[in-house]
């Protein structure tokens, strides 16, 4: 049998240094990932579906130093976006209302 000599200072593991889970989501946010993966289904040599997935988890920041920023043109996610949709659709609509009025007012004219 093996006696233990638990009186003996344990020695560190050669490694990196200890990480918690805050320092670990710091640095990823810092940095940005990327994750990429495909799913792909075949039956006979059929291809009957592809899933591409492509995930980029990074902070605001780092998405927009990387040119990402589909968060601030979403209506569905922004209210600027949202307000800048409708003011789009309303000069539309009144360059398509200016142009049947002067059709309107041709056909008049004749």
């Amino acid at each position: 049998m093996t006696d233990l000599d638990l009186g003996r200072e344990a020695y560190p593991i050669p490694g990196p240094p200890n990480s918690n889970l805050a320092d670990i989501l710091e640095r990823v946010l810092d940095k940005g990932i990327v994750i990429a993966g495909d799913i792909k289904i075949d039956l006979l040599d059929i291809e009957l579906l592809t899933i591409r997935l492509r995930l980029f988890v990074a902070s605001v920041d780092t998405a927009k130093k990387a040119g990402i920023d589909w968060w601030e043109t979403d209506p569905a996610l922004s209210s600027r976006a949202a307000r800048n949709s409708l003011l789009e659709e309303n000069r539309e609509l009144r360059e398509r209302l200016e142009a049947l009025e002067s059709k309107t007012e041709e056909t008049s004219d004749h």
